[in-house]
């Protein structure tokens, strides 16, 4: 699938995804509102009416009268339902899972800092979650806390809370926070298709035939809409976390998820009852809001005692890290192909912009360790420290200083890749081509060329083995040179292989990463 198409997919079905959700928590706000608010009858009234109110809008003026149930002469010509909201929203985020999580081998989904996981693996693991966790949720409704909203709230805060910490294990912690708005989510709208709409259906239904209507059905469908509306305000933020890295970004990212679920949770108890929530649960929104603060704040004066005593670092040395991990997407005009504009509107191809977001490069790379996305670039541990001793030391950024095209990294990188054995056609490759193979090439192809490097596991399709002779007989030098330069795209193959465009005016890199990636196949 190009870039361009991906864009514009994950453009169109996220728009749907917020205007269905809107309308469903919308829904949810409101009629737990009207519930809240209803009084009774202010006059005698047919059939089982539990309660009234009237409300003004839009220069007009509304009666809404609740009935439990109803009786046969009572059903309406018109019955207005609410379930394609909560349908579309699960429908719309289910796609955007696989287009933004699934696709281009999980690359969002993996860490392998965390867990070696292949693209297929991430991608069943995630979908394979959704089913299990909703075949548990009802299986807590058959026990007696179906009967007790606070203990069910209390075990599920665990469930998930013990849930955010097995992804946090085997996903990176921004998939894991995803990943559990979405099996939330899932167990929602389950709520909405599989127990309250069949609920109402067989409540009608008893009507139409003039049977006596069971309405514990209706209670039993309420308390699954009820612990939905606790639900919203949570998930919401599962699916905004991805923009505060400080919250996933932690030590302990499964704990902050859990606090901020309790955070919402009663958020969302005291904008129900306002003046009339318990001091017990004001308490307990602030402490678990402390907790998350608490939690992921930085280490105090970071730059001063994590970093102290560092040699000096030149401007120049991290000027290399950002133009070789960094400016590849963080560029007035990103080379990589996944973006047509610098992520966030943050470039990092200049002097001027290294000095303007040099407190958010410090907080994302070396900090929260949350940039370069998926690390993709392979940004090495000494890359970091390099960035941070920096900043640390005053982030100065000399008048005048340039980027540099390439320079090799100056801190322990991936080993150069070995010059081909004695008798070899080519046996003599420039440096510059084994240590630009080395610090850019290496961490998808490998340092020795076999398609086995650092991030290899979280891209589809993997990286070229180079050490294929029928592959190497296929292609040619100046096919080869086009691909390094321009990109795979700009051959048909696929988009992760990111372009370099500098080396169009280095030929003897460019001539010696082709002599180099040909002895691979000696």
């Amino acid at each position: 699938m190009s870039a361009f198409i991906h864009e514009w997919l994950n453009l169109l079905v996220r728009w749907v995804h917020v205007i269905a959700a809107i309308m469903w928590i919308g829904d949810s706000f409101l009629f737990m509102w009207l519930d809240s608010h209803l009084t009774a009858p202010s006059r005698p009234r047919d059939g089982a009416v539990v309660g009234e109110l009237w409300m003004t809008h839009s220069g007009g003026f509304y009666e809404v009268v609740k009935r439990k149930s109803l009786a046969k002469g009572e059903m309406p010509d018109t019955l207005h339902w609410f379930k394609w909201e909560s349908y579309t929203t699960w429908i719309s985020g289910f796609l955007l899972l696989i287009i933004v999580y699934h696709l281009n081998g999980a690359s969002l989904l993996i860490d392998p800092g965390v867990y070696p996981l292949t693209g297929w693996q991430a991608t069943a693991i995630s979908l394979g979650v959704l089913p299990v966790a909703y075949g548990l949720y009802e299986l807590l409704w058959k026990t007696p806390l179906a009967k007790n909203n606070r203990a069910f709230a209390a075990v599920g805060l665990v469930l998930i809370t013990g849930l955010a910490y097995g992804l946090t294990r085997v996903f990176s912690a921004r998939g894991a926070f995803l990943q559990v708005g979405a099996t939330l989510g899932t167990i929602m709208a389950a709520n909405v298709f599989f127990r309250i709409i069949p609920a109402q259906r067989y409540m009608l239904a008893m009507t139409r035939e003039g049977k006596p209507v069971d309405t514990t059905l209706g209670l039993r469908a309420k308390g699954r809409s009820i612990q939905n509306h606790y639900l919203t305000l949570p998930v919401l933020f599962t699916m905004l976390s991805n923009h505060f890295p400080s919250t996933y970004g932690g030590s302990m990212p499964w704990l902050v998820l859990g606090l901020l679920f309790v955070v919402g949770a009663g958020l969302k108890y005291a904008m129900n009852f306002r003046a009339n929530t318990p001091p017990l649960a004001w308490a307990g929104t602030g402490l678990a809001l402390l907790g998350v603060i608490v939690l992921t704040r930085p280490p105090p004066d970071p730059a001063l005692e994590q970093f102290a005593g560092k040699p000096p670092v030149q401007f120049e040395q991290v000027a290399s890290v950002m133009q070789t991990r960094c400016a590849t997407c963080h560029a007035a005009r990103p080379s990589s192909p996944m973006f047509a504009a610098p992520p966030q509107g943050v470039a990092l191809d200049t002097p001027d912009a290294i000095r303007t977001h040099a407190d958010r490069v410090f907080v994302r790379a070396v900090s929260t360790k949350t940039m370069p996305l998926g690390n993709l670039t392979g940004m090495t541990e000494e890359e970091r420290a390099l960035v941070g001793a920096w900043f640390a030391q005053g982030g100065e950024v000399p008048q005048g200083a340039k980027m540099p095209d390439f320079v090799a990294p100056a801190v322990a990188a991936p080993a150069p890749a070995p010059a081909p054995t004695a008798g070899s056609a080519m046996a003599e490759i420039p440096e510059s081509a084994r240590n630009y193979f080395a610090s850019v090439c290496s961490t998808c192809h490998g340092p020795a060329g076999a398609g086995d490097g650092s991030v290899s596991a979280a891209l589809n399709p993997k990286p070229r083995d180079f050490s294929d002779k029928d592959w190497q007989q296929s292609v040619t030098d100046e096919t080869l040179k086009k691909v390094i330069v321009e990109g795979g795209a700009s051959v048909g193959k696929s988009v992760l292989m990111p372009p370099n465009p500098a080396l169009a005016e280095d030929a003897e890199t460019l001539d010696g990463l082709v002599k180099l990636i040909r002895a691979f196949g000696a």
